[in-house]
């Protein structure tokens, strides 16, 4: 799977780059779950989606895509899942059983209205040399959701991802990595857990399984 990013050390910028960091505090948000995903992460996801029944609360996924891939892709998983998923081409209201993806070269803005998340692009730099990016994902997830979060971080190259999952944790939410022994790059996960930002460390069945019953 071909990655949009840039290795230059020098062109590594901080989340704080694009948005603050204002972590939720309401403890009665409805609940969402974030997904961020890199190398490997296209056949990971669809085993996922696959297997995940109806009636769970809004999924927003990152997965490191090309610009042109982010429609196909989302076709792909909603051909494969008993969800409805779609590509965040413009503002949405997320519903439940429900997934949306991040389109290639934008990153993703999320907001809470009269009772309801919302999810937007936004432009911007590359933000962990990612863009879309998944730390700028897990950091809106916080600011807007707060502990009633599920934060999941995939297969990946690099370390897009930790800073914004351990915001997440810090502030209550549940934060899983999978395990090295499932992931085809363990560059992602492994760096959040030597972050600190990890709760659970599972395998792509046990992931399956918490997403499953984390309803409400």
């Amino acid at each position: 799977m071909i990655e949009s990013k840039d290795l230059s050390t020098s062109n590594k910028l901080h989340p704080d780059t694009l948005l603050e960091s204002k972590p939720c505090k309401d403890l009665m948000r409805p609940k969402l779950i974030a997904i961020g995903a890199s190398t490997g992460g296209v056949d990971v996801l669809s085993t996922i989606f696959e297997k995940l029944p109806r009636e769970l609360p809004p999924i927003v996924v990152v997965q490191h895509i090309p610009k042109t891939f982010g429609t196909s892709f989302a076709k792909r998983l909603d051909s494969l899942s008993q969800l409805d998923i779609f590509e965040v081409t413009q503002k949405m209201r997320l519903e439940k059983s429900c997934a949306y993806i991040t389109s290639g070269d934008s990153h993703i803005s999320l907001s809470y209205e009269n009772g309801h998340y919302y999810a937007k692009p936004i432009d911007g730099p590359r933000i962990s040399r990612h863009k879309p990016s998944v730390d700028i994902l897990f950091r809106n997830v916080n600011n807007i959701v707060g502990k009633n979060a599920l934060g999941v971080i995939l297969t990946g190259m690099g370390d897009d991802g930790c800073i914004g999952l351990k915001e997440m944790y810090q502030n209550g939410a549940i934060t899983i990595a999978q395990d090295e022994q499932s992931c085809i790059v363990f560059g992602m996960p492994k760096k959040a857990i030597e972050m600190g930002g990890v709760k659970y460390t599972l395998n792509i069945e046990q992931i399956i399984e918490y997403i499953s019953n984390f309803k409400g």
